[in-house]
């Protein structure tokens, strides 16, 4: 298990959050709501919120934005990671990635395993790493989006966990507990 290093102050990060429905509101917008809560309650600062239709090219245009925005660090996506006709976040994304962060996915599906056993399979949660930024897709209910963020995700945007976090790379002037790890 990571732990906090102590002398290293926690760095806000900016996230952007995606919501991929067809159906969704920004009233009707649960999964979107709770990563809103979950990241600022954290410490972090929500940048933008969006909801695109279930369009491979609709998801890349929007991501394809926060990947160019100097001040987005963080993308967080939920929704479209099944096996219906319309799920194409995995499709969409993967493309843009410069890097995958490969133990994402397998994580997020041990985790949720414990929560909705087998059922878990059919999850295509990935993550991966484009222009400097980190880019985590969840599925699109709440319970998941809560697993992923605080069973994964926060540790690994906190500067202060160690013995590594993605802080160092999305903000490499940050004091990090990364590097030594003694």
């Amino acid at each position: 298990m990571g732990h906090a290093k102590e002398g290293v102050a926690f760095a806000p990060l900016n996230i952007a959050v995606l919501t991929v429905s067809d159906t969704r509101t920004f009233e009707t917008d649960t999964s979107g709501d709770t990563l809103e809560t979950l990241l600022t309650a954290a410490g972090h600062h929500c940048t933008e919120r969006k909801i695109v239709p279930d369009d491979i090219y609709q998801l890349r245009a929007a991501v394809s934005h926060w990947i160019a925005c100097e001040s987005t660090q963080i993308i967080l996506v939920t929704g479209g990671t099944g096996f219906t006709t319309r799920d194409s976040t995995p499709e969409a994304l993967t493309p843009l990635f410069d890097k995958h962060v490969e133990g994402y996915g397998e994580l997020f599906r041990t985790l949720s395993y414990e929560e909705i056993g087998t059922s878990t399979i059919q999850s295509r949660a990935v993550a991966g790493i484009a222009n400097r930024k980190v880019i985590f897709c969840m599925p699109g209910s709440p319970k998941a989006c809560k697993t992923a963020w605080t069973r994964i995700i926060e540790e690994q945007l906190d500067a202060r966990h160690r013995p590594c976090n993605f802080v160092e790379m999305v903000l490499p002037h940050a004091q990090t507990a990364c590097g030594s790890r003694s």
